[in-house]
């Protein structure tokens, strides 16, 4: 083991790949921004309680892949594996729900399971989710859902599919089971996914191995099995979508990960990701709030993978993080010149220019030479003699255009230029 090596499966960005991390995780933001949904941040850890009623215990989160331990007061804490639990309990402690409805909130950060590393997959991995409590309106989902399929657009991205489903409720859910219940009871599965089709037999369906898949060709389907109630909704709900213009495609076996979820489920795959295709999903999960304590308020939200929707990006050849560091490199030459260049910058950067220095009194050869590793479109050289002058020499580094400027003009001159 090296302390300089970090674990294995955790994802990490330095530059200049860490650009193109933050542009992603921007991008997915500002759409929700847009729709008034308010920034929430929540701890990365959370009572280990939180997640096994929040996320579920029959979940393979729950019961294989969380990082739980005991605090020093002997308490059972855990590594978040997912926001959603812990932005409800934020919430619901805040009395964020006793206000105007629905409740808009957006969060990012890191969530943490250990499970095998696959290429999309790690250890520690980044989302964006939002989510929109109390309020139970199709035209609601449509939105939520809409904001997911624009962040995607406002990236360039295009080779993905919204598949969506229903997952019925509590009065339709329960007749579902058990036909499912009986179904999965003459197949021939192992004792382990017998004992998961006993705890939540929704979760057979999403099992992945062929040798499940061909015994589960006729099992029954939530969205056959729906109450009028829930199929109403759900027919709301692709109207909705058709009137945005978002497209998508009914997939009447997609089960996610997650226990918490109800009616309105959907799921991003992008055709560029191989086995680990997704890119985000998220649903309805209109009894979470009260089972975690709060009040018996609706809910829907998505989560977003920074990482997996970066993995998309490059798939499809898109430029992102290709902004340059700065845009402008100033390079003082004298003791004088220095002192002026840390006020012109401050300038600058006030003016919304990125500026970066050339300090420890580099000579103008290697000044140079630091101001194209940059990327700045300008260098702006100051010499003593410019001090006195109240000029800079201003050069565009791409076509070597050089001209004097007075030091009070630069900024609008550089703005201008820049625009």
């Amino acid at each position: 083991m090296s302390i300089v090596n970090a674990p294995k499966g955790v994802l990490e960005y330095v530059p200049p790949e860490s650009a193109a991390f933050v542009e992603v995780r921007d991008a997915l933001l500002a759409e929700p921004a847009l729709a008034g949904y308010s920034y929430i941040e929540t701890p990365v850890f959370e009572h280990t309680e939180l997640f096994v009623r929040g996320v579920g215990e029959s979940t393979d989160v729950v019961s294989k892949e969380m990082y739980t331990f005991a605090d020093r007061g002997d308490r059972s804490l855990t590594l978040r594996p997912e926001l959603t639990a812990g932005v409800m309990r934020s919430v619901i402690e805040h009395g964020l729900d006793r206000g105007q409805l629905p409740v808009k909130v957006a969060t990012s950060g890191q969530c943490f399971r250990a499970e095998r590393p696959q290429a999309g997959r790690g250890r520690v991995f980044s989302q964006v989710n939002i989510e929109a409590i109390g309020v139970d309106d199709p035209a609601l989902d449509a939105e939520v859902i809409a904001l997911a399929d624009a962040g995607f657009r406002r990236l360039g991205l295009r080779d993905y599919r919204l598949e969506l489903t229903s997952l019925g409720d509590a009065e339709c859910r329960p007749p579902y089971r058990e036909k499912l219940i009986k179904f999965l009871s003459g197949l021939d599965l192992d004792e382990n996914t017998r004992r998961r089709a006993e705890i939540n037999p929704l979760r057979v369906l999403d099992d992945k191995r062929e040798s499940v898949q061909k015994q589960l060709v006729d099992a029954p389907l939530m969205l056959d099995n729906l109450c009028p109630s829930c199929a109403a909704h759900f027919a709301e709900v692709r109207a909705y979508l058709d009137d945005l213009g978002v497209a998508y495609q009914l997939n009447p076996r997609l089960v996610r990960g997650l226990d918490y979820y109800t009616k309105t489920t959907f799921e991003f795959v992008h055709n560029g990701l191989g086995a680990q295709s997704a890119v985000g999903g998220g649903g309805r999960y209109d009894g979470l709030m009260e089972e975690l304590g709060g009040q018996p308020l609706s809910g829907i939200g998505w989560g977003l993978g920074i990482d997996r929707t970066l993995l998309a990006c490059k798939a499809e050849g898109l430029p992102i993080g290709t902004a340059p560091r700065v845009e402008a490199y100033l390079v003082p030459l004298g003791e004088a010149a220095r002192s002026a260049a840390v006020r012109l910058a401050a300038q600058l950067r006030a003016a919304g220019v990125r500026v970066d220095i050339a300090y420890g009194g580099r000579a103008l050869k290697g000044a140079m030479k630091g101001a194209d590793r940059s990327g700045a479109r300008f260098a702006v050289v100051i010499g003593d003699r410019d001090i006195e002058a109240g000029t800079a020499q201003v050069k565009q580094l791409d076509t070597g255009d050089q001209s004097p400027i007075n030091l009070d003009e630069i900024a609008v001159f550089l703005k201008e230029k820049l625009s």
